[in-house]
């Protein structure tokens, strides 16, 4: 009865671990993301996102209505460099919580967004991630953007 508790044991543990390991891997995914984004690199971007990443962000606009934004991959790289150096901007994550199994993954995260030191806008990131290869990759990325 010990020896089967005991592999019970294991097997449990191994399974945490692991389970552990692909949510270390999926974070860190992400936050790779964001070094890349705030250094204005886009290798370092594109080293954690599919080659056809797709990015939506759902906002209010003026007139109060919701609307949906859809941008491609390269259009979102090429507005990450051309962002003037004396613009200092951040987008602070407040939190990453993630879901997964073996293939995909979901990373929520409620950010605010910095522009020169002041409070922009604030809402939340959901990141869609897939294992290629056996490495995580951004598939597609949905934010909400509130003032």
């Amino acid at each position: 009865m010990k020896k089967a508790l005991l592999i019970f044991a294991f097997f449990v543990t191994a399974f945490n671990l692991k389970a552990q390991s692909a949510t270390e891997a999926i974070s860190a995914t992400v936050k790779t993301f964001f070094e890349g984004m705030h250094a204005r690199d886009t290798l370092k971007i594109k080293s954690v996102c599919d080659k056809d990443l797709i990015l939506k962000s759902v906002y209010i606009k003026a007139d109060k209505s919701t609307s949906v934004k859809n941008e491609e991959f390269q259009g979102f790289l090429k507005s990450v460099i051309s962002i003037p150096e004396t613009v200092k901007f951040e987008e602070r994550l407040l939190d990453i919580k993630v879901q997964n199994d073996e293939l995909v993954s979901t990373a929520f995260t409620p950010y605010e967004f910095y522009l020169n030191q002041k409070l922009s806008h604030k809402g939340t990131n959901i990141f869609i991630l897939g294992k290629i290869d056996g490495t995580w990759k951004i598939l597609g990325i949905t934010d909400s953007r509130i003032k």
